[in-house]
């Protein structure tokens, strides 16, 4: 079961809200899930939605709050068609629950965006709308890379209208066309996590917090391991460098080299995937790291000297060779 299905399912199983939150709801769910048609030349109320309890949920708020009853049906899921629809038609009587739930105006207009009296209705009733658009066109993602609540807008004018609702609650939200619609993008986790208590969804968002930790846990093990493996690449590689730079100064040097630096080249030779840190420890007296890296600087320098003045390729040319 999808986390969207789950925080659907939880929000339905709520207990009764007040009239007007139940009001607000519909209202919204109507808006966002449906539209004015006209069917046989009568006006009718269509709403089209994608989970089974919220088309139960329109029809059994339409009754309660209106005594207007409704027809159902459902479309099967096709190669057009994504996933199982469920249709909810309101025929008689939808002259009156349009215009009881603003998607008339006084002048029997269709309202594009939600009635204002929802807009500015106090924050009891916005979670009425909040609910309402959710379960009509609401979508939560697992939390992962893309953490989202996104929710399909009919239009431009109903997506700010819900932006609006979502600000006046606290919870961060913002338009953004898709594909030539309109939606509601929630991203943050405080304002996810805000949104799913605002609704009522909290078990959900118990899971979904879980679910997020988990991952951020693993995101960031797998950046370590990420991280240690390319430190292992790159000393390696230094490793593999610097033995070959020491290599070419003992051709270039012949038995012209101090003990002392001729002693920090071969520890360096024997012992070539180990850092200079380690070699500091195997060498008879112990040396610090900077005591290695300085003898075996000076090794190479006074090789690439001699290669100069010699006209021959000097360490340096070794790499750049290697590198080719």
């Amino acid at each position: 079961m999808s986390l969207t299905t789950t925080v659907k399912d939880e929000v339905l199983g709520l207990a009764d809200a007040p009239p007007s939150t139940r009001l607000a709801e519909l209202t919204t769910m109507l808006r966002f899930g449906g539209g004015l048609h006209l069917v046989g030349g009568k006006l009718a109320v269509e709403v089209e939605l994608d989970h089974l309890g919220s088309a139960h949920r329109v029809r059994q708020l339409a009754h309660t709050l209106m005594g207007i009853q409704s027809s159902a049906t459902t479309v099967p899921a096709s190669a057009t068609r994504k996933v199982e629809t469920h249709k909810v038609l309101f025929t008689e009587g939808a002259d009156q629950l349009a215009l009881n739930t603003g998607l008339f105006d006084t002048r029997r207009r269709p309202v594009r965006g939600l009635p204002n009296r929802l807009t500015t209705a106090p924050i009891g009733d916005l979670v009425g709308v909040l609910r309402g658009a959710f379960l009509a066109r609401g979508f939560v993602s697992d939390p992962g890379r893309s953490q989202t609540i996104d929710i399909i807008a009919p239009t431009n004018e109903s997506a700010m209208a819900l932006v609006g609702a979502c600000n006046r609650c606290g919870i961060a939200a913002k338009t953004r066309d898709h594909r030539g619609g309109f939606r509601v993008v929630i991203r943050d986790a405080e304002a996810i996590s805000a949104f799913l208590t605002y609704i009522g969804a909290t078990t959900s968002l118990e899971k979904w917090t879980e679910a997020r930790a988990t991952r951020e846990v693993r995101a960031n093990a797998n950046r370590l391991v990420n991280f240690d493996d390319a430190n292992l690449r790159r000393s390696a590689q230094a490793a593999v460098a610097a033995c070959a730079r020491v290599e070419r100064a003992f051709e270039i040097l012949g038995d012209d080299i101090p003990d002392h630096l001729a002693y920090a080249g071969r520890l360096r030779l024997d012992n070539r995937e180990a850092s200079l840190d380690e070699l500091g420890h195997y060498a008879t007296p112990v040396m610090t790291k900077d005591a290695v890296a300085g003898r075996i600087r000076r090794l190479l320098a006074m090789a690439d000297k001699k290669a100069s003045d010699s006209g021959i390729p000097s360490t340096s040319d070794v790499i750049r060779d290697l590198e080719d």
